[in-house]
């Protein structure tokens, strides 16, 4: 299968289904773009002390630790008791070295901190077909300011690959893989209408639902998103959230765009290859996100791909 004219969408890392650099830090952006550049900026622990680790004790303490540090994944580090989140302190980077640095039947907890990097990790493992619920999520955010997650390889968790809740705001979310899953990625679990967020040239392949929900955000821009083979529904503007979604690609997808009856949807420039189901059409009036950061979004043509700034 072909990406046509998507190819570049994702560039940092996919060249073709099946024959994928699952992730790449190299030549891909440095800094958080997107609301996570915003509201002082996302620098993890950058200016701190830098660390490899490859056992879950070096991980816990360092990334549990006040300061801030850049942790280093080296190679796979296997979690116990199964599912358990490493809990994650202010202030830090959390990244993998190479292609092979992975958190194998764990994931990552935040709660209450802000200044957050997790970069170039494959996180997962954690569901055990047993058809026991369960909150094993891949990284489950609450109440946390500045995240940026780009460049992450997420698939089979126990619930949620990505869950940001209870007011988790000015993040980022690109250049990630989502695989394989049900839960995908959520984001609200909370009645303020407070919270902002950018979704960017992220793919999710064969997954179900939630790609995401987003619940009750004040303003959330997705862009230059793939999606392929969704089962139950894609992009769900949900309660009273302001969407714009420009330029995503949809590929035998069921019901590509959602909205609530409360939300506010600015979708434009979008593909619909081979898709079944609603296609929400767009209501109220959304905001800008060129007034507040420089998007670079991506206009799609046939043939090349321009940069909008």
């Amino acid at each position: 299968m072909k990406l046509s004219s998507i190819v570049v969408l994702i560039q940092c890392f996919v060249a073709a289904r099946g024959a994928v650099t699952e992730r790449q830090s190299s030549g891909c952006l440095a800094s958080a773009t997107g609301f996570a550049s915003l509201n002082g900026g996302t620098t993890g622990g950058a200016g701190g002390t830098e660390v490899t680790v490859n056992t879950q004790a070096d991980l816990e303490k360092y990334a549990s630790a006040s300061g801030k540090y850049v942790i280093k994944i080296s190679g796979r580090i296997t979690i116990s008791p199964l599912g358990k989140e490493i809990k994650i302190a202010s202030d830090k980077t959390v990244i993998g070295l190479g292609t092979t640095g992975e958190l194998y039947q764990g994931g990552l907890g935040l709660n209450g901190v802000r200044n957050i990097i997790i970069r170039n990790l494959k996180i997962g493992h954690t569901n055990l077909n047993d058809g026991v619920e369960n909150d094993r999520d891949g990284v489950q955010a609450d109440t946390v300011s500045n995240i940026w997650i780009d460049h992450c390889l997420f698939e089979d968790g126990g619930d949620g690959l990505v869950d940001l809740r209870k007011d988790t705001t000015y993040f980022t979310v690109s250049n990630n893989i989502f695989r394989n899953h049900d839960k995908t990625f959520g984001i609200g679990w909370t009645e303020n209408v407070t919270a902002r967020g950018t979704i960017n040239h992220n793919w999710f392949d064969n997954t179900n639902q939630r790609n995401p929900s987003a619940d009750n955000l004040a303003q959330v821009h997705l862009y230059n998103n793939y999606l392929y083979g969704v089962t139950s529904y894609g992009h769900y503007a949900r309660g009273s959230t302001n969407a714009r979604i420009e330029n995503v690609f949809f590929e035998n997808t069921k019901n590509p765009l959602s909205k609530d009856s409360g939300a506010v949807l600015n979708a434009s420039g979008n593909t619909y290859k081979s898709c079944t189901g609603t296609t929400a059409a767009n209501s109220g009036t959304s905001f800008d996100p060129k007034s507040l950061y420089l998007s670079r979004v991506m206009a799609r043509s046939n043939r090349h791909t321009e940069y909008i700034t």
